[in-house]
């Protein structure tokens, strides 16, 4: 029997009592108070995935509506939807050289792979869950590459330049829909890469979303686009990368990191900032004090 979660026709428009509303609105904040923050298609995947509603345009809209609703009458914070198609451009400054060096100090962090022999970045398909990865490789202090779909030759170009600049060997781990054009921009991003980066290796890893994560992580299908001009060999449904939990993405971006880090480095890194820390601290007060003489 076809699960009705695969199926892309819509159902016959119903309005939702009260009940049924307060119970949605109920649910939608234990969806979201689990891993916020959190964008509106991920939660929108969250209630297709638990069974709250149809997996249908006229449900995605539904949930984008409430979850405005919800914003706009206080029941849910504005910071716990996250928009990360956007943001701010602005230079980091300071008031003084004072406060400079203190958050010199309070911020530093030694690099983390100057004495490993390999480089790691992650590469993401879509820029709305660029907040949901960065958190991971900013902690790990990796890059992390988002494409928004066909990724531009010039792209390519720069990032295969680095590769090549850095001169050892770099894994790249992909994290994109399993769909014919998101297999494909895979295959795109992997080709360009090695093609630019010279003689330096690249080994390329798809991570998400994979064949065999459609099944393990129960991930709700869509009927296959029949406009994509890629979509004449394809097999079975498609699944967008926004259907994996994002605490599943961060683990699965961790532990690809992880693999890559010796034993014992962290250990020997956290110890060294800690005393460089400190000596940024001592000289910082040491600076403040002979200014204010």
């Amino acid at each position: 029997m076809t699960s009705s979660r695969t199926s892309g026709t819509s159902p016959t428009k119903r309005r939702r009592t009260q009940t049924e509303m307060a119970a949605m609105r109920a649910n939608l904040l234990v969806i979201v108070n689990e891993a916020a923050p959190m964008t509106v298609r991920q939660v929108y995947y969250q209630a297709v995935t638990r069974g709250l509603i149809e997996k249908t345009e006229l449900e995605y809209n539904a949930i984008c509506r409430l979850l405005v609703l919800m914003r706009r009458d206080g029941s849910m914070p504005y910071d716990n939807i996250a928009d990360n198609t956007r943001w701010m451009r602005k230079p980091k400054t300071y008031g003084s050289i004072e406060d400079c060096l203190v958050q010199t100090a309070r911020l530093y962090r030694r690099q983390i792979w100057a004495d490993i022999d390999c480089r790691v970045e992650i590469w993401l398909e879509k820029e709305a869950l660029a907040g949901v990865l960065f958190d991971v490789t900013a902690e790990w202090d990796v890059p992390l590459m988002v494409t928004r779909g066909y990724p531009s030759l010039s792209y390519l170009h720069g990032a295969g330049e680095a590769i090549a600049h850095g001169g050892i060997k770099t894994f790249i781990y992909y994290f994109g829909d399993r769909d014919p054009s998101g297999v494909d921009i895979a295959r795109h991003v992997a080709e360009g890469l090695i093609e630019f980066s010279g003689d330096v290796p690249v080994y390329f890893t798809p991570v998400a979303v994979t064949a065999a994560q459609i099944d393990e992580l129960d991930l709700p299908t869509r009927p296959t686009k029949k406009s994509d001009s890629r979509a004449k060999n394809w097999v079975g449904g498609s699944v967008e990368v926004d259907a994996i939990h994002h605490s599943q993405l961060r683990e699965l971006a961790e532990e690809c990191i992880e693999r890559h880090i010796p034993e014992g480095h962290m250990d020997v890194l956290e110890e060294a900032e800690r005393s460089e820390r400190l000596a940024l601290r001592v000289f910082g007060r040491r600076f403040i004090e002979e200014n204010d003489q």
